[in-house]
């Protein structure tokens, strides 16, 4: 049996949790807006052609910002063509992902969209086959109440007021040689510092993203970020980072310590942008927007899934439809944990993506929606993780990995409302065939009492949600908790997640 310690105190707050790291990501890609947000021949969609029961799923989810229109779709993107009378939208190839893109849903018919879901906006700009110009012309056309020619366009095209959107992403994946429009750190950082400088004289108020690297594995990892930021850091808000996990060779004990991964990631990333603030003698700090996380099995993809020919480019195509088990929401709940743990710095994060592609919701065309196994642990964070993130001392027992070396078998991290005095705590089993009993001391807290405790967890860890079996997992009451003597035990299943909640 496994046996871990945990020790959580109000005190040792890491930061506020940001309701921005609860974002999500929806790209013109495969079937995420079209047959996914957007089915208008759906029985339950509404006037506007949106599925009523995606929308539904998405509330529940806790989804806090959207970004958009991608990803790798922007970098071959003209924003003009998303906005006008749909009549007159031009069907466009998409080079990226290899498929026809009508335009049938664009700028307004999205932001309608998100009114409904009660998401913000987080825009990316074309800085692939695009650069300066047409960045402001956008930000003019969505920002500026009226009075100059693209302002008034978009009262024209039905918007009085301004869409006032605060995020943007400059550029999208810039180090990588798939990118349209791909450059080195040097050519990307001057341009998007030129870009940042020309939008701030326009908007003054907007917060900007410069690209990251799009994995801690690319090989000019470190250095991109050293160079990029060297130019662009007093322009710019946050450096993106972009991580996902699959599960390779049958190596579950590297799966399953992922977040060990991500942690060594964004503490990487940390402290390169701290050394170009010593040495720009700056007095802002960048955070991290980790605009792009989830379990993705990449490979799948370039081996089966990937469309090409010149006379084939089908419009909303079966693209990364994985569906996930027990054991993806497992570390993908642990990825939750790690994005929490660096509160204090990761202050943005949107999970790639929302609906159908690697996504917690999954439709059938005319039919139903439902949700993955990864809606689970995205849901409840969302809902309980609120005031600060804790620093928590934890002691657990151990276990050696190919990838990562020696790990613990039990991760968590803590969560402290001071204004509900409520205290959540999350928690991962990483061992395969253990139960692990983890003991926390809640000394600091008064005498917290539990409100609830949540385990996802099943036999079967490949146990999965389809079409034809909507609901065969789902978060089960955890009933092993004991309280006493100013301690809380609690046994956490093998490859499981567990959501506490305490008053």
């Amino acid at each position: 049996m496994v046996t871990a310690r945990l020790t959580i105190d109000p005190r040792s707050a890491v930061g506020p949790v940001n309701p921005r790291l609860f974002g999500s990501f929806v790209e013109h890609l495969g079937r995420c807006v079209y047959d996914g947000i957007y089915e208008p021949s759906h029985p339950l969609a509404d006037d506007e052609g949106f599925r009523t029961d995606v929308i539904d799923l998405v509330k529940e989810l806790g989804v806090s910002t959207v970004r958009y229109p991608g990803g790798n779709f922007v970098s071959g993107f003209r924003w003009e063509d998303s906005v006008g009378p749909r009549a007159e939208r031009p069907r466009r190839l998409d080079l990226a992902w290899h498929s026809t893109e009508t335009n049938e849903v664009g700028l307004h018919e999205f932001s309608s969209w998100l009114d409904k879901v009660g998401s913000e906006l987080m825009l990316a700009v074309n800085l692939g086959t695009r650069g300066v110009q047409e960045a402001l012309d956008l930000l003019e056309y969505t920002n500026v109440g009226s009075g100059t020619a693209l302002s008034d366009q978009r009262v024209t095209n039905g918007k009085t007021d301004a869409f006032g959107v605060k995020m943007w992403c400059l550029g999208n994946e810039m180090d990588g040689p798939w990118q349209l429009g791909h450059r080195s750190a040097e050519d990307y950082g001057k341009l998007a510092s030129q870009t940042a400088k020309a939008m701030r004289q326009l908007d003054p108020s907007v917060e900007l993203v410069v690209c990251g690297s799009s994995g801690a594995q690319m090989p000019t990892f470190g250095e991109w970020e050293r160079v990029v930021l060297t130019h662009a850091y007093d322009d710019v808000d946050y450096i993106s980072c972009h991580a996902y996990y699959q599960e390779k060779n049958g190596d579950l004990g590297s799966f399953l310590a992922s977040a060990v991964d991500m942690d060594r990631f964004i503490e990487s990333v940390v402290t390169t942008a701290d050394h170009v603030k010593a040495v720009n003698r700056s007095e802002k700090t960048i955070n991290i927007s980790f605009d792009e996380w989830n379990v993705w099995y990449l490979d799948r993809y370039e081996n089966v899934d990937k469309i090409a020919g010149i006379d084939n480019w089908p419009v909303a195509p079966r693209l990364l439809e994985d569906a996930y088990s027990i054991l993806d929401a497992v570390v993908f709940g642990n990825l939750l944990i790690s994005l929490l743990k660096h509160a204090d710095r990761v202050t943005s994060a949107s999970l790639a993506q929302l609906v159908n592609v690697i996504a917690p919701i999954m439709t059938e065309p005319g039919g139903d929606a439902w949700r993955q196994t990864t809606f689970f642990p995205f849901a409840l964070t969302s809902h309980l993780a609120a005031g600060s993130a804790l620093e928590v001392k934890l002691e657990s027992d151990s276990y050696e990995t190919d990838a990562y070396g020696r790990v613990d078998l039990v991760d968590a991290v803590a969560t402290h409302d001071a204004h509900s005095s409520r205290t959540s705590v999350f928690l991962v089993n990483r061992s395969q065939n253990e139960d692990a009993v983890v003991t926390i001391d809640l000394s600091t807290l008064n005498g917290a009492s539990l409100l609830d405790a949540q385990s996802l967890w099943d036999e079967d860890i490949q146990a999965k949600n389809t079409l034809e079996d909507q609901e065969r997992v789902g978060l089960k009451p955890n009933e092993s908790v004991v309280i006493g003597d100013g301690t809380i035990t609690v046994t956490l299943p093998p490859v499981s997640w567990t959501a506490l909640t305490l008053a």
